[in-house]
């Protein structure tokens, strides 16, 4: 349980990690790009100009995330171009209704179906729709004539590229050291979640899942935190902080991987935490002490000097070793297979403190002598790259791509949307488009619960905005407030959507505050708008071509298979072969973290949706489950075989790898073929006995080893036929699950 101390320190953490995050600093930067144009136009006395200034800053600013510098720029130009495309035409298609409608619903088509090319090209598209929003509002109605307007809209652009390059000059090492905070934090939380499971008394199955949904939250940081280190300045790598830092992720992934790698058997470890009680004790605290070590890390991790000394990790190991020592001499009856299983446990925990270590040390600042570089040209191809073929477009035209049933659906309730906006003459029909277009996704998971958070949130923003301006009435405490609550809502759009619409709502209405004579009347039309936008995205992803998880699970599935075939046929390479160790076998490694991660995403978005479309989601958990299960064999066979010498890979090994080979294919045919039936005899022989027989026989074995230690010969029989045995298992019931899915056929 939490102290209030605790407590206390938890909520100050989180406020000082939100203001030195980017997402606060780009908001702040978001805020100066859009005031000094108007402020400075003030004093010249041509208001027009500096608001669309600001608006080409604003439109440019959604494609400022985390991420190389090169491609960011790239994205806020091309963005720009787009903007200025739109505005350009959006007067011509404005002039009429005969052009309007169909005009508008073609824009947004187009615009929408850019983002078939991943996620950099959305942003882009979403900077397009957003400009053509804003393009049927009150703003676009100036003196100023069109072309001198597109040509301001890309000097805004520029300006807030200038001001994104001068943040990059000042705060160079921001991003990476804001990612890699998270990325500490969110393993810390990893360990602390590993040390609850180990408990009977705890929620497994909850916690289970909270690992599952963690170790997603970690590969996609990763993600971020390889690009910004792979794809830096050129001179990063070779600086002191850049291969420090580099060192630091390099660790951070194999705490991952080692974590990964070491599943505890649950059911096993029980007998033994249920006998010794002190050493379940001892194994919770040294995890707990890892995970508080490495919060303490992350703590200062722009302060390493400050970070005190501790040492609770060497004396909880300490005890865990001592535990697991006396296991060995007390239990003599089956001391060979608890021993063997708890020293496996041990090892785990020495390199998890080994590698913190090492982490805390290369945060000190140690001479580059005394550390061994990484060359980053090693990890570029760990680098996801976007692939801009033209042929893509051309392949998703059609009812089967998520992506152009998503960009139809925005387009006609966009149509819709401006429709009603002038059939109950409206103030501002273009704020129901804006709010179609920030509101609906592809999945249907996450625009409904936008939907729901938008909808609350302007409610109670609109709520507290009408009780503030009735208390008060000080045009310059309403400034102050529209500019606290844009920092704010824009900061928070990614943590928190609901708190990010209360704020939004909060800066709009108080900005129409310094504004309009009749704010209150502005208030409930936004609020009105708002809502029919809000209703029509979540009807709209309802009824027109939803895309539904269960249509797309299969391919899912099948690349989820695919990697992990790929990275077990990888490992029995290496083991077979100890020379063919390459960068071949890491990336089929992280492409199966990736593939597992968007499984598990897969199933959260299948367990958001209706009832009646959460078809076989029982199964659907328990194939992700399986999954991940055998990912974390093939992870704890891999960490072994690379970390330790072994003896040569046996025919009788091959034989058994082979098999769960062909099982993993049945599988992917299973997928493919609808009407496939995989073989009676993958399920009724049982390879494994036929070729080793009763593996256990090592137990034997070890209780005539007169000394103290285990034989590696014998360590390395016991984990690999465990690890054989227990993939051999788990594809065995991936192909009877998949065997029972009932497929949609259509």
């Amino acid at each position: 349980m939490k102290t209030k101390k605790n407590i206390l320190y938890t909520n100050i953490s989180e406020i000082t990690d939100f203001l030195r995050s980017t997402d606060f600093s780009k908001a702040i930067l978001m805020m100066l790009a859009l005031l000094i144009p108007i402020v400075v136009s003030l004093q010249w006395d041509a208001l027009g100009i500096g608001i669309t200034i600001s608006l080409g800053a604003m439109f440019a600013s959604p494609n400022d995330v985390s991420g190389n510098v090169r491609m960011k720029l790239k994205g806020i130009c091309l963005a720009i171009l787009l903007c200025m495309f739109v505005i350009s035409i959006s007067g011509f298609i404005r002039s009429s209704y005969a052009l309007l409608f169909p005009g508008l619903g073609v824009l947004i088509f187009f615009i929408s179906y850019l983002s078939v090319y991943g996620f950099r090209s959305s942003l882009i598209s979403f900077s397009g729709l957003f400009a053509l929003a804003l393009s049927f509002s009150s703003l676009a109605e100036s003196a100023i004539p069109t072309y001198q307007r597109v040509l301001l809209i890309g000097a805004g652009g520029i300006w807030y590229m200038l001001l994104v390059v001068l943040r990059n000059v000042f705060f160079p090492k921001a991003p990476i050291e804001y990612s890699m905070l998270k990325t500490i934090r969110l393993t810390a939380t990893y360990l602390y979640t590993r040390g609850l499971l180990a408990d009977v008394k705890n929620d497994r199955a909850a916690l289970l899942e909270e690992l599952l949904r963690i170790q997603g939250e970690l590969t996609d940081l990763h993600e971020t935190l390889r690009e910004l280190l792979m794809t830096g300045r050129r001179d990063s790598g070779k600086s002191s902080y850049g291969a420090r830092r580099l060192l630091v992720f390099v660790h951070l992934v194999d705490m991952l991987e080692l974590a990964m790698a070491h599943p505890v058997i649950y059911y096993k470890t029980d007998v033994v935490f249920k006998e010794k009680p002190e050493l379940l004790t001892a194994f919770q605290n040294l995890l707990f002490a890892m995970s508080a070590r490495l919060e303490s890390i992350g703590d200062h991790i722009s302060t390493p000097g400050r970070l005190e000394r501790d040492q609770r990790m060497a004396e909880y190991l300490s005890e865990v070793e001592k535990g697991i020592a006396e296991l060995l001499h007390t239990d003599v009856e089956n001391k060979g297979e608890k021993f063997l299983m708890m020293n496996n446990v041990l090892k785990y925990q020495q390199n998890q403190t080994e590698t913190i270590k090492k982490i805390e040390w290369l945060f000190r600042n140690p001479r580059k002598s005394d550390y061994n570089h990484v060359r980053k040209e090693d990890f570029k191809g760990f680098l996801t790259k976007e692939n801009y073929d033209f042929n893509i477009l051309v392949n998703n035209f059609n009812l089967e791509s998520p992506i152009f049933r998503h960009s139809l659906r925005i387009a006609i309730v966009s149509i819709v949307g401006y429709a009603v906006g002038i059939l109950f003459d409206l103030q501002n029909p273009y704020w129901i488009v804006l709010t179609v277009i920030v509101i609906m996704r592809p999945s249907y998971g996450l625009t409904n619960e936008r939907f729901r958070h938008r909808s609350i949130g302007t409610l109670i923003g609109g709520v507290i905005a009408f009780a503030l301006i009735m208390l008060i009435h000080n045009t310059t405490i309403y400034a102050i407030l529209a500019v606290v609550s844009f920092v704010i809502g824009f900061s928070m759009v990614q943590r928190n959507y609901k708190a990010s619409a209360i704020f939004i709502t909060l800066q709009v209405l108080f900005t129409y505050a310094l504004l309009e004579p009749d704010v209150f009347e502005v208030m409930q039309f936004r609020v009105l708008d708002t809502l029919i936008g809000a209703g029509l995205a979540a009807l709209g992803n309802l009824l027109l071509w939803p895309a539904w998880e269960i249509k797309s699970i299969d391919k899912t599935l099948l690349e989820t298979l695919c990697a992990i075939r790929e990275y077990l046929r990888d490992i029995a390479a290496y083991y077979n072969d100890k020379t063919t160790y390459s960068n071949e076998y890491k990336i089929s490694r992280k492409r199966a973290f990736l593939a597992i991660s968007e499984l598990s995403s897969s199933f959260q978005r299948m367990a958001q949706e209706p009832k009646s479309q959460q078809k076989d989601l029982h199964k659907i958990y328990e194939l992700a489950m399986l999954h991940h299960t055998f990912l974390a064999a093939l992870a704890s066979l891999s960490a072994f075989i690379l970390n330790n010498p072994t003896t040569p890979a046996s025919e009788n090994f091959n034989a058994v790898i082979k098999r769960i080979l062909d099982i993993l294919e049945a599988g992917e045919k299973t997928i493919e073929d609808k009407d496939y039936t995989p073989s009676e005899a993958f399920f009724k022989e049982d390879v494994f006995k036929d070729t080793f027989g009763d593996h256990r026989s090592y137990i034997a074995m070890t209780e005539k080893n007169s000394g103290d230690e285990i034989a590696p010969e014998l360590e390395e029989a016991s984990l690999v036929l465990e690890q054989l045995q227990w993939m051999l298992g788990m594809s065995k019931k991936i192909l009877k699950s998949l065997g029972q899915m009932e497929w949609d056929k259509a």
